[in-house]
């Protein structure tokens, strides 16, 4: 044979550094110490003195759309990533479908010889690609570039009890809340095993590390010591809260001296309209999402303590993205103990009283909560508006640091050019000496439309090269262009109790600020230059035609339904047929049950001796239904949002052996919210009716289970509901502790259930889902 010569990997330039982007959640720019906020980050302060901090970097304003710019490097409608994958369209900017045309940043490191991988949050996988069958083009790992993946696909989870995946496999904690457990703590131990496990293994070879945590998403889940760091520190409210916050930032320097407190809005009330005894509550929901932030600083420190010591911290581009968007409004105006409530118009469950009566729980794993909108407003001091707001700064600015030793020698500046999160692709690869590619995968790519943050890196005068960037999330739309702004606010957040104003695009009220003399959009100058405003409309015109901005599109409920929306689903038709031993389905997986009559059908063996256990269960603690057996007698529970349990047992325990078993619900409510439901079970016959209550997403965050065993559905409270909503506790303590009222006593008999409504049909195939 002949000689050739040794075959050599594909490797980047020997100075390229490791890469390491975090990328927190729903934090405003208000709210981290080293951005002048009350909360305290030392991890964020101590990389900001080694580093930059970048002042006037910029989001798309909500979660989806933000990541999916950060990891390609282009505008968040030009990846079809419009909005959050949940209410994705058929149309080009907002279907949520990546385009082959845009490889993703972890896919050109990796096919340039970097290690690769993502630790916490993915949440730009097209809903019906979330089932265990994919195809997973568009999961971190593999199609997303990503060697190796530990998190959630989704907007949210559990901290306590996290919906997790290891690659493409769900996977559960090790240990229960009771025995420590919590998600922030295991997604950074993983992130350092990994780190770890490359410089061993692969030493000649630099990282890419993405980091997202859930981190401070709702549920705002802490341990309580954190919380208690806190206690009394938030007892004057949200409006005393912005003036501080002002003060600190103009003392940092990271606004203009002379910048302006923008107007609270009038819809958020001020905190000394709201209630006397609400008060305490809302101090405590503040005191809980500062320790929440304070709790995901510190872990960060300690993936950092890891680079620091295998001694590649110096050689390590990292980016401390604060915030995906601007804080989130989306906890009502008094706050909630479970967001649930909100989602599904029930927030009228939650008065005083029982917000009152559940202050200590919050953040613990018998909550999922969330804050007042006062305290997000408070989060982006000094701007307005929040969170899902792209017109103004209060929805897209978030503070950013770059701390880089071996990169640049500036320690501790600040950097005010305009920059987005489009900018940071292009960053890492100018860092690391990669051209971007023009074909991938034999794709030829469309060029990247961020710019280069290096420039700035060693001269904090050097004139701004992201000098256009246009903005639009549901309606909301501004254009920046060398300074000046020109926003409208099409519609503001929604909010339970206050009404929302509808009109067209053609009635929207544009707004133009002066970025050179009004750093926080406080001075409307649209009266007095109509010329810069139209000049800058119709530059909004021009980029979003370029970049796949229309149809501009601002339905909001009817976009959760695929068939309106015109998005694929996954499942067909009114009948799905399911094994034992499926766990973990998404929503998007499994046949929509919500509004409708269904029946549940399977077929399942009663060993001698009895059964205990979980034949199908969806949803989890905080709302779902469960079919399942106590003692071999047949159960349905309806979990309504975790206040009441409905539970409709059979008149006698199945007897061993082979059993056809079937649950039925009847809907007769014609619309969301309206009628009762009724329950029947077959085989042993019992009925019972309940009011309508969860209706719209509850399904969402816990997915559906199939077949749980006993041993495996008692590890926890929490842990029960989440993996099989095993209904045996509900039964052994009752809905009634902690004041709540036990479940109502059943109906008498009614006439045999008739499906007036086309009912969603639901065997479980033969086999024994009670295994023991």
């Amino acid at each position: 044979m002949g000689k050739f010569p040794p075959y050599k990997p594909v490797r980047p330039p020997a100075e390229a550094p490791n890469v390491l982007v975090i990328l927190l959640d729903d934090v405003g720019f208000g709210a981290s110490s080293a951005f002048g906020g009350p909360i305290a980050t030392p991890t964020a302060e101590r990389l900001a003195a080694g580093g930059l901090k970048y002042t006037r970097f910029h989001t798309t304003a909500l979660c989806s759309p933000t990541r999916a710019a950060l990891l390609s490097g282009r505008n968040h409608h030009a990846v079809g990533m419009g909005a959050i994958t949940e209410i994705a369209t058929a149309a080009p900017g907002y279907n949520s479908v990546r385009p082959n045309t845009a490889a993703p940043l972890a896919k050109i490191l990796q096919l340039n010889g970097y290690s690769t991988a993502q630790f916490g949050k993915c949440h730009e996988v097209p809903v019906w690609e979330t089932s265990p069958m994919g195809p997973f083009t568009h999961w971190p790992t593999p199609g997303g570039g990503f060697e190796y993946f530990y998190g959630f696909i989704g907007g949210e989870t559990n901290q306590w009890y996290p919906s997790i995946y290891e690659n493409t496999a769900p996977v559960e904690p090790d240990r229960t809340p009771e025995e420590g457990y919590h998600f922030m703590e295991d997604m950074t131990e993983r992130a350092i095993g990994w780190i770890r496990s490359q410089r061993a293994l692969a030493p000649d070879k630099p990282f890419f590390t993405y980091f997202a945590p859930g981190a401070t998403h709702a549920p705002h889940h802490v341990p309580a010591e954190w919380a208690d760091k806190y206690k009394g520190q938030f007892d004057e409210g949200w409006d005393a809260l912005r003036e501080q916050s002002l003060a600190r930032q103009k003392a940092l320097g990271v606004v203009a001296a002379d910048t302006e407190l923008t107007a609270r809005p009038d819809i958020i009330p001020a905190w000394d309209d709201m209630p006397d005894d609400l008060k305490p509550v809302l101090a405590r929901q503040m005191e809980v999402y500062a320790g929440f932030l304070s709790y995901a600083d510190h872990y960060i420190g300690k993936l950092i303590d890891a680079l620091e010591q295998l001694e590649i911290l110096d050689d390590t581009l990292v980016y401390l993205i604060i915030g995906d968007n601007g804080a989130s409004a989306e906890g009502t105006l008094q706050g909630t103990f479970n967001e649930y409530f909100n989602i599904n118009a029930r927030h009228d469950l939650e008065t005083t009283e029982f917000l009152l009566d559940r202050k200590d729980e919050l953040g613990g794993p018998t909550s999922y909560n969330h804050y007042a909108v006062g305290w997000a407003l408070a989060m982006d001091t000094p701007y307005q508006w929040t969170k899902q707001v792209a017109s103004h700064w209060g929805g897209t600015r978030n503070g950013t640091i770059v701390h880089w030793p071996n990169g640049f020698t500036a320690r501790g500046e600040v950097r005010n050019q305009f920059s987005h999160v489009i900018d940071v692709a292009p960053t890492v690869l100018e860092a690391a000496g990669l051209p971007h590619p023009t074909f991938v995968d034999g794709v030829q790519q469309e060029a990247i439309h961020g710019t280069s943050m290096v420039y700035s890196f060693a001269d904090a005068d050097a004139p701004e090269q992201h000098t256009t960037q246009y903005f639009e999330l549901g309606g909301d739309r501004g254009i920046y262009h060398e300074g000046w702004s020109a926003v409208t606010l099409h519609r503001h957040p929604t909010f339970p109790g206050v009404d929302q104003t509808f009109h067209s695009f053609d009635e929207d009220v544009w707004e133009l600020y002066d970025g050179s003399t009004d750093w926080s959009q406080a001075r409307d100058l649209s009266q007095e230059h109509p010329e810069k405003l139209a000049e800058l409309q119709r530059m909004f015109l021009l980029e979003a035609a370029k970049y796949q901005v229309f149809p501009l599109d601002d339905r909001g409920f009817e976009r959760f339904n695929s068939q309106i929306a015109g998005r694929p689903e996954l499942v067909q038709g009114t009948s799905q047929l399911l094994f034992p031993k499926m766990v973990r389905l998404s929503e998007n997986s499994i046949i929509n049950t919500k509004n409708k009559s269904f029946t549940v059908t399977a077929e399942i063996g009663i060993p001698e001796g009895g059964a205990d256990g979980t034949i199908v269960a969806q949803g989890g603690a905080f709302g779902g239904w469960s079919v399942y057996t106590t003692s071999s007698t047949l159960k349905f529970c309806y979990n309504m949002l975790g206040v009441d349990w409905y539970i409709t047992a059979s008149d006698a325990p199945l007897a061993p052996g082979a059993h056809q078993v079937r649950a039925e619900v009847a809907y007769d409510g014609g619309r969301p919210r309206q009628g009762r439901q009724r329950h029947a079970l077959r085989r042993r016959r019992a009925r019972r009716r309940r009011p309508s209550g969860a209706d719209r997403t509850v399904h969402v965050l816990h997915g559906r289970d199939l077949g749980r065993r006993r041993r495996d559905c008692d590890r926890g409270d929490q842990r029960v509901h989440r993996q099989g909503l095993d209904i045996h506790r509900h039964d052994r303590l009752g809905p009634h502790r902690r004041g709540r009222r036990r479940p109502r006593s059943p109906h008498r008999p009614e006439a045999p259930l008739r499906h007036r409504h086309a009912p969603a049909v639901v065997p479980v195939s033969p086999g024994d889902a009670l295994a023991s």
